[in-house]
């Protein structure tokens, strides 16, 4: 069993700040997305990952490395452009050869993991009900939007019979989520469809190839959450759901007129002066939080520091300085973001924004 992880993706719906930075290592919890999946690769028992990759190959490069630090062998893949997740197959043909693999898109997070996902598959779900084994397996999550997304019809009797791309009228609730089991029947599969109205070749086309040529897929819901975390909200959602699986953990400095209350990771060389970390929450290693308050839900990455300030429900990454906002809350701060308020008269509203910001003032 191989694994096929994309982490090609430009992130457009997280610019500006994947602008400088690989929308698969934005940290949740403080730790990068694409790390997560590579760690339930490792739990799977899959060590051979192959890595799709695009124009921030350097980055990921330099943040993966080979993939000892997980204990796997990790190829990259380069593509030239994003030409569709049935494209990172035909381009990864080489490396998956004749094996079984899980497909992963990197910038998901599977509450589950993927083992049991890979077992089923191994086991009866290769098997099947009857003397055809699967070719493929799919995993849904039953969405209130299903409008939004691929859509399966499931029979009567559980088999999967059709997808539909972002139906109008869904056939069902049930979601394709970004993690797919495939034997090499799907190589065939992706040679012979052709790329859809938007210029790529489609992975929901080629499982479609395949239960139009008579081959079985098999499906599985997913027992906890899962999240896309392309954009803002889905993003400080999914650093919600992962600091909830926190424990306690007080590894730097917290003085005596400061409150820890909660699950509260405060890591070493971390600084807590006069303040109150409410949890669920990280601090980074090296990050000082003075005479400030950290509400429940927000991540501050390394070497930050929170001067006479309060967040709540935000990540914060490296090298980002917060002083004197009296309220930051449902954000995203990039590195080495300075926010201070100045005392000087008049008072005004200055800023420095790049391409495709936001701002809200209240």
């Amino acid at each position: 069993m191989k694994a096929l992880i994309l982490a090609g993706g430009a992130g457009t719906r997280l610019r500006p700040i994947t602008h400088t930075s690989a929308k698969q290592l934005v940290p949740v919890a403080n730790k990068p997305i694409l790390f997560y999946g590579l760690e339930q690769m490792a739990e799977a028992g899959i060590v051979e990952v192959g890595m799709v990759v695009g124009d921030t190959e350097e980055e990921i490069r330099a943040a993966v490395g080979d993939g000892s630090a997980w204990g796997l062998k990790v190829t990259y893949i380069p593509q030239d452009a994003p030409l569709g997740l049935a494209h990172c197959v035909l381009i990864a043909g080489d490396f998956l050869g004749q094996d079984d693999f899980v497909m992963y898109l990197g910038d998901n997070l599977l509450r589950q993991g993927v083992k049991g996902f890979v077992e089923r598959f191994e086991a009866d779900g290769r098997i099947g009900t009857g003397s055809k084994p699967a070719v493929a397996q799919i995993l849904l999550a039953r969405v209130p939007d299903p409008q939004r997304f691929g859509v399966a019809e499931i029979g009567a009797d559980g088999e999967v019979l059709r997808l539909v791309e972002k139906p109008v009228d869904p056939p069902s609730d049930l979601a394709l989520v970004g993690v797919y089991l495939f034997d090499p029947t799907i190589h065939e599969a992706v040679r012979a469809i052709e790329p859809s109205g938007r210029g790529e070749l489609e992975i929901t086309d080629a499982i479609q190839w395949l239960l139009d040529n008579g081959h079985r897929v098999h499906h599985q819901v997913v027992d906890g959450w899962w999240i896309d975390t392309g954009k803002l909200d889905a993003l400080l959602e999914g650093n919600r759901l992962i600091l909830e699986t926190l424990d306690q953990r007080i590894e730097g400095s917290v003085d005596a007129e400061s409150k820890i209350e909660g699950r509260v990771v405060v890591c070493e060389g971390a600084e807590v002066v006069a303040s109150t970390i409410r949890g669920p929450a990280i601090i980074g290693a090296g990050t000082r939080i003075e005479h400030s308050f950290v509400g429940p839900f927000t991540s501050i990455a390394e070497r930050c520091q929170v001067l006479r300030s309060e967040i709540e429900h935000s990540v914060i990454l490296d090298d980002s300085r917060i002083v004197d906002i009296p309220r930051v809350e449902d954000s995203l701060i990039g590195k080495q973001v300075v926010v201070t308020r100045s005392e000087r008269r008049p008072r005004a509203n200055r800023f420095m924004l790049g391409d495709h910001s936001q701002v809200d003032l209240t």
